[in-house]
């Protein structure tokens, strides 16, 4: 590839500008710029729209507001990242440190926002009677007992300066290698809500298969499987975001035991972008309100445009029986 090498005054270090970085950095603006416009768009909707006011709407709402903070963060960085380019310039600004935590803080936001989802379906097919922990109120208290969380748990390894300025990247990251903090912070974004997301999915089937051995009313049995086939959508939402995040698990997994590629950051991030994209796209297939609020209202504006038609055609049809 070509490249253009030139030397920090900052802190005397060389490093490449490759051909590629540009339209990688305007790629990943672009992504985080369609996932932004379309959370801003579901959360207007779900605000103004009685028919969302309900408790799995709200919990909806948690997920598209953890992306709608991941996408801007995401677009912060790249937009810092592509100015370093264009300028063949490289240096710490006082946020970069504050954008390295808040990754981490929003990445592990939104995978909860899924596990709550998940958790919520659970208690409806499996303890239906106890409607305490149903209540709108207490899932709000769910969702912010989540925000505090993933707001505190990235702070030790913050304060203590183990997120620095990786200089081929330009990004402030917590260094892939071998060491607790990276193996804490993939256990705390990771390896507590995706596998327990699972494992509620698969209660989930085993608890449905054993209802339809019994006889169980039709109306429960529906119910159940209809939240089954929810959490099983919401898997599928989680499922796409590990599976786009592949390339980073894997350098931090080579971290382990080599040095990763130079530049991984930037690979890994653009997969992380487009699946933002990917999962607003998903969300809306899946979540029925919000289809049945973007039809009701594109029919209405269908319904206005329709009969200014008909009537122009009814005035024409009049003045030419006039004229003949």
């Amino acid at each position: 590839m070509n490249s253009t090498n030139f030397t920090s005054i900052s802190n005397s270090s060389i490093i490449n500008i490759e051909s590629w970085f540009i339209p990688f950095d305007i790629l990943n603006i672009i992504c985080l710029i369609i996932a932004i416009i379309l959370t801003i768009m579901f959360l207007i909707i779900i605000i103004f729209d009685k028919t969302c006011h309900t408790v799995p709407m709200m919990l909806v709402a948690n997920s598209c507001f953890a992306i709608l903070m991941c996408a801007s963060d995401i677009l912060w960085i790249s937009i810092f990242t592509l100015q370093r380019d264009l300028q063949l310039n490289q240096y710490q600004d006082i946020f970069c440190i504050f954008r390295g935590y808040l990754t981490y803080v929003l990445c592990a936001a939104l995978n909860y926002s899924f596990l709550l989802q998940a958790f919520y379906r659970y208690l409806i097919v499996v303890y239906p009677a106890r409607l305490f922990w149903q209540l709108p109120r207490n899932q709000f208290i769910f969702i912010i007992i989540k925000w505090i969380y993933v707001f505190i748990f990235p702070l030790p390894f913050t304060l203590t300066g183990d997120i620095i300025y990786n200089v081929n990247n330009q990004i402030c990251q917590i260094p892939f290698r071998l060491s607790f903090t990276m193996i804490f912070v993939a256990i705390c974004v990771y390896g507590i809500p995706v596998p327990l997301i699972i494992l509620i999915y698969l209660k989930l089937i085993q608890y449905v298969r054993k209802m339809n051995k019994r006889v169980i009313p039709v109306n429960i049995l529906f119910r159940a499987q209809r939240e089954l086939q929810m959490v099983r959508r919401t898997m599928i939402l989680t499922m796409i975001i590990v599976i786009l995040g592949l390339p980073y698990a894997s350098f931090i997994v080579v971290s382990f035991f080599t040095s990763p590629p130079l530049y991984h950051f930037r690979i890994a991030y653009i997969f992380v972008t487009i699946s933002l994209v990917f999962v607003m796209i998903v969300l809306l297939e899946f979540t029925e309100p919000l289809k049945a609020s973007i039809t009701k209202k594109l029919h209405r504006q269908s319904n206005i445009i329709v009969p200014n038609g008909t009537q122009m055609n009814r005035t024409m049809n009049f003045q030419l029986n006039i004229l003949y």
